[in-house]
């Protein structure tokens, strides 16, 4: 009776916990079509205008693109940054090395309200305007410890033995880096990016301190929910999940039959 309840208790509560995640993108997915005119809180009525004339809402586009600009920017920086902090910490030893791979986990582990205050008190001090470029910077900072800690896990398992093969044949450092490290280190560098791009779209709390006059989408939301949130938001926030959901199928996909392709030849 113990082991029954337990093999069906477990798939019920995984039933719940996803059923729990998916109602507000449910929600936000069915209101994307509400003929709502002023508040999209109550449904009047199914429309495919709010899809077809997305940008017809006021600021609605404007802040996506700044967001997007915004993820772009901060995930190269953070990206290229962190990947050879990353190298640099599981390859070399130098003074300070331990330290410095502590003080990585502090921006993941101190509440975004404080780190986005102590940004915005930075900028004030050495006189900064807030604008496009603090937002830049603080989302490129706070996304850096995320791709430097996924980075350097994929740093640490490669095989030294295959540089070392590089090497053996004639090959440069630079030449070893560029055909062997780095296509090894690629996964790990995708990863981390699309990690810092989401975190940098999806932020608020940082944004808000540091944005000045700027709006991105997150903001947008925010400053809309107060009068009534515009159906084109539920419309744009649907459209992203939507090709979230389609890239994690397609790359699923793909790794199943490069799988399948490798099994085969083996």
């Amino acid at each position: 009776m113990r082991l029954s309840l337990g093999k069906w208790l477990l798939p019920l509560y995984s039933a719940l916990a996803l059923v729990f995640i998916m109602i507000p993108i449910v929600y936000t997915f069915v209101f994307s079509f509400n003929a709502s005119v002023k508040s999209n809180i109550v449904w009047v009525g199914f429309t495919l205008d709010n899809w077809t004339r997305v940008c017809e809402a006021q600021g609605v586009c404007a802040a996506f693109g700044t967001s997007i600009l915004v993820g772009v920017v901060a995930t190269l920086i953070a990206t290229v940054l962190g990947t050879m902090m990353a190298i640099a910490l599981v390859r070399f030893k130098f003074r300070g090395r331990s330290a410095m791979s502590l003080l990585l986990f502090l921006p993941m582990a101190t509440p975004e309200v404080v780190l986005g205050a102590g940004l915005a008190a930075q900028f004030l001090s050495v006189g900064v305007p807030k604008g496009l470029g603090t937002i830049i910077i603080a989302h490129a900072l706070f996304c850096l410890s995320f791709v430097v800690v996924t980075v350097k896990a994929r740093v640490a398992s490669l095989d030294p033995a295959l540089e070392e093969a590089g090497r053996d044949l004639y090959g440069s450092s630079a030449q070893v880096f560029m055909k062997i490290t780095l296509p090894l280190l690629m996964p790990g560098i995708i990863a981390a990016a699309l990690l810092s791009f989401a975190l940098s779209f999806d932020d608020f709390i940082i944004t808000r301190f540091n944005n000045g006059g700027v709006e991105t989408f997150p903001v947008f939301v925010y400053t809309a929910a107060a009068k009534g949130m515009p159906p084109e938001a539920n419309v744009i926030a649907s459209a992203v999940f939507l090709f979230a959901l389609v890239l994690v199928v397609v790359t699923q996909l793909s790794a199943a039959a490069r799988r399948k392709r490798l099994a085969r030849q083996g």
